[in-house]
């Protein structure tokens, strides 16, 4: 009954099919843009696009930014560091971008950087002068933990 019930609403809600013509009692039958029928299902919108009336899902919530390939970025999106492994030369700076609505840190485990509380969209940047590997943690969620590795 609950599902017939919330089957009905969604159908509503969704604006359901043109009744006026469909023949009484006819099932109706929804034409999905590959051309496939299906008795009952609404369809006629390509995959990832907002049914007509509705809103779509922005970019940003649909998955995690990822930070530029190649690059010395660091996105701290959904309570990750991303990506979680970066490998640069001696002398790069690397940035640190909090993507959240959250306050986020970046703490080196030697001690060699940290940041101050980032609030949503604060950066930090550090400038790496030695070779090694750099493992840190947001201070705040230390279930975050990333890894810089510097080489010659």
């Amino acid at each position: 009954m609950v599902f017939a019930a919330a089957a009905a609403l969604l159908l509503s809600a969704c604006g359901g099919p043109d009744t006026a013509s469909q023949a009484d009692n006819a099932s109706p039958t929804f034409v999905f843009s590959s051309g496939a029928e299906t008795p009952g299902m609404p369809g006629g919108t390509a995959p990832g696009t907002a049914m007509p009336g509705m809103p779509g899902i922005p970019a940003a919530v649909q998955s995690p930014e990822p930070a530029p390939a190649n690059s010395n970025a660091v996105n701290i999106d959904n309570f990750a560091f991303v990506p979680s492994s970066l490998t640069v030369p001696v002398g790069t700076t690397v940035t640190w971008t909090n993507k959240d609505e959250e306050p986020h840190t970046v703490v080196s485990s030697d001690g060699s950087f940290h940041s101050p509380g980032m609030g949503a969209g604060a950066g930090f940047t550090f400038t790496f002068t030695k070779a090694g590997s750099f493992d840190y943690i947001c201070s705040i969620h230390p279930f975050m933990h990333a890894t810089v590795v510097v080489t010659p």
